[in-house]
């Protein structure tokens, strides 16, 4: 693999003028293939495969119509203290205020509180349902001033008026900050690590239009694929990470072999041929983590996880194609000034590696590898410890700010009607094999409304063929809460003695219920997603390293960051120690594909830094160096990369952290942990000492194996000869060659 990358970084560099050409052709083709594409149809949430969704199905089929996705809007009426809404002057104010809501142009409906019995037992507090004829994505700009007018019009009255629902929410798509802030970010760390401005804008540019042509490929497919915005928000963000790393290698490299007096070309082909099979090798990590995402059987991962695969390959091709050919045009201005002055100064004799901060550090850990290795480790167990406390979810308004209109409706409803009115179980009777409908119907309500736990039943509603109804159960606790879920298993489980009674079956779905059987999914496939992605990338480290414990060290080490950066976010955003400094106002259950996204975004930048700092410790080591002095030289040419790659990577994710939304903030700082944990406990800490501890034997295969597994040739042992000082060809002599 070294040769054929060493010959195609010397060719791209040769033809730079071309490749550039492609890769600029490639970007305007898909940029107006993007910008002419059919708008994509906003897909409904699917999760095939448990209750809560086939019960939604079964609505779907059996009520034509009456499941329409039309965005909502439940609107609370609080009477000033000591007063109550049925008052008359109260009363006329709400009724005025339902009358204003309901002219809106996309209204189908709104329900009076008065008369459909939704006032609580006190009178303090009534309740409107808005419903629109289109979905929260369809409301337009006129339709959401609409509703905010009138919900002001109805403060005026004195009354306190609150709203939530899917029409509350802020339909306008990501911003870009944290973007431009990871882009800025990105800037300063990279000038201050290269310390040259061509230096740390080159792995920006490229990264930038790796981005660009990703991200207008998922949006040229979108309609034809039915693919979501979701889908190019990881694309987006791990594009425009692993496409920087990739790049900063590859740049960091040529840099080392520009040092040691090779000519531009000889050290781009040289660059790549070593540096770059590094790059493939951890580009295939994490195509692996993400295409993974599909074991887990949610079609929105599956469509994210494959987009941002995608986004990885362009940023592998972009470091070793565009990269070498930027290169060409500007082979000097990537190095640092000193550099440059001593080459205008014909003064080009291999330089000597200096000891620095990475093989100081390397140094430290291997004179005493077995404390440093024991108080990583009991320092990463102790932070998982509250891993086993997980409770999954998906927290809804109670976790946002009560600056918001939202929470403070979701407050306001559940101190009027109960904690359990904010997330009620919907139940599905399909009752075709009973003989009579409506009495087995009744039956299934009776039983249910029976259950401890249960507040209230509402009448049931039938479909016009009379054979399937409708009603809803309220519990007694909030949608988050341990009793909540006990309760929808109780449900289920006295299913089988009500069917054989009634002769008709049932299905429980319903936000909260749905919330419920996602949690418990996704809980169920992180094993075999592990096991499948580890696994798969064992096997692929395996072959990169031609070791059994330098991959299985890997591994471990992930875990131990993964289960580490779970139990932080346990301590902040469960338990709620901290909580406060991070502007977090409500605990509660962990986001429930938290755990899924995190072993996937995190599994391949871990990767990435391991292939990077290990394979230039095996390059040492199959050049001739002993494994102690191996590590000291992978460290001293690499650690400063990794570093740079890792606070990267922590500013962009850390930059969440500061949104109003406690599921982004939860995210942000899950990620941005797990990235701290890995790259400066593990990959500094752990790796070295083991290595260190394990000597020799760190690099052992057995001799049946060797002979089975492929040569690829990381290390570029093909590509080894004596570097010879060189004439440093002119500027205008490299613009034409």
């Amino acid at each position: 693999m070294a040769a054929f990358l060493y010959r195609m970084g010397r060719l791209a560099f040769r033809r730079r003028w071309s490749v550039a050409l492609v890769w600029a052709a490639v970007l305007a083709a898909v940029a107006m293939a993007g910008m002419n594409a059919a708008e994509a149809e906003d897909e409904p949430f699917s999760m095939p495969g448990i209750e809560s969704q086939e019960a939604f199905d079964l609505m779907e089929e059996r009520f034509p119509g009456a499941a329409a996705d039309g965005a909502t809007a439940r609107v609370v009426f609080v009477a000033p203290d000591g007063q109550k809404v049925t008052a008359a002057e109260n009363k006329k104010a709400v009724e005025a205020a339902i009358a204003e809501l309901g002219d809106g142009t996309q209204v189908a409906s709104t329900v009076d509180p008065f008369k459909a019995d939704a006032v609580s037992d006190d009178g303090s507090t009534a309740y409107t349902t808005v419903t629109y004829k289109v979905d929260a994505a369809g409301l337009t700009d006129a339709s959401r001033a609409h509703l905010d007018e009138a919900l002001d019009n109805a403060r005026d009255s004195g009354l306190t008026v609150e709203a939530g629902g899917d029409a509350m929410e802020d339909m306008g798509g990501p911003s870009g900050t944290a973007e431009a802030i990871g882009i800025s970010v990105a800037a300063v760390v990279l000038l201050i690590t290269f310390g040259s401005l061509a230096a740390a804008g080159l792995p920006l540019l490229t990264a930038i239009v790796g981005v660009g042509i990703s991200l207008m490929t998922i949006t040229a497919l979108a309609s034809p694929l039915g693919l979501t915005d979701t889908t190019s928000t990881l694309a987006i963000m791990l594009g425009l990470a692993v496409g920087i790393d990739y790049a900063l290698f590859i740049v960091s490299r040529y840099r080392e072999e520009r040092g040691k007096g090779r000519a531009p070309q000889e050290a781009t082909a040289l660059a790549v041929g070593t540096a770059g099979s590094a790059v493939v090798f951890a580009g295939l990590t994490v195509v692996i983590a993400l295409a993974g995402l599909s074991v887990v059987g949610i079609p929105m991962l599956t469509e994210m996880g494959l987009g941002a695969a995608g986004a990885v390959v362009v940023g592998v091709l972009i470091a070793l194609t565009l990269v070498p050919a930027m290169l060409g045009f500007w082979p000097n201005a990537v190095l640092t000034r000193k550099d440059r002055k001593a080459r205008k100064a014909g003064r080009t004799e291999p330089e000597t590696p200096k000891r620095n901060g990475g093989s100081r550090w390397a140094g430290f850990v291997l004179r005493r590898p077995l404390p440093v290795l024991l108080a990583a480790v009991a320092g990463l167990g102790a932070l998982a410890l509250p891993m086993t406390d997980l409770q999954l979810g998906m927290p809804g308004d109670e976790a946002k700010s009560t600056e918001t209109t939202q929470r403070r409706a979701y407050d306001a409803l559940a101190e009027g009607f109960g904690p359990g009115f904010n997330g009620p179980l919907t139940v599905v009777v399909d009752a075709k094999g009973a003989d009579d409908p409506k009495a087995a119907a009744e039956t299934v309500s009776e039983e249910i409304g029976g259950t401890e736990g249960v507040v209230s039943v509402s009448p049931a509603q039938f479909n016009e063929a009379g054979d399937t109804a409708v009603f809803s159960v309220v519990p007694a606790t909030a949608p988050t809460d341990q009793e909540t879920k006990d309760l929808v298993n109780t449900i289920r489980g006295d299913r089988p003695g009500i069917e054989s009674e009634t002769g008709a079956t049932f299905e429980v779905t319903g936000t909260t219920a749905m919330n419920i059987d996602i949690a418990e999914k996704v809980q169920s496939a992180l094993v075999p997603y592990l096991l499948v992605v580890v696994g798969l990338a064992v096997i692929l480290l395996l072959v990169v390293f031609r070791s059994i414990l330098v991959p299985l060290k890997a591994a471990a080490g992930f875990l131990l960051s993964v289960l580490a950066s779970l139990g932080a976010v346990v301590v902040v955003f469960q338990q709620g120690h901290g909580a406060d400094l991070l502007g977090v106002e409500t605990t509660g259950p962990i986001m429930s594909l938290m755990p899924i996204f995190l072993v996937g975004i995190v599994f391949g930048l871990a990767m990435d830094y391991e292939v990077f700092l290990v394979s230039r410790m095996r390059e040492a080591y199959v050049h001739g160096e002993r494994p102690a002095q191996a590590v000291t030289s992978g460290f001293q040419h690499s650690a400063r990369v990794v570093v740079a790659a890792a606070l990267i990577m922590i500013a962009v994710f850390s930059g969440f952290i500061g949104d109003s939304d406690s599921m982004i903030k939860m995210i942000g700082f899950g990620l941005a942990s797990a990235v701290l944990l890995d790259a400066f406990v593990v990959r500094m800490a752990i790796v070295p000492a083991v290595l260190a501890l394990l000597g020799e034997r760190a690099w052992w295969l057995p001799k049946w194996l060797d002979r089975i597994l492929p040569r690829v040739d990381v290390e570029g042992e093909a590509l080894t000869r004596p570097a010879e000082p060189v004439e440093e060809p002119a500027e205008k002599d490299l613009a034409r060659a």
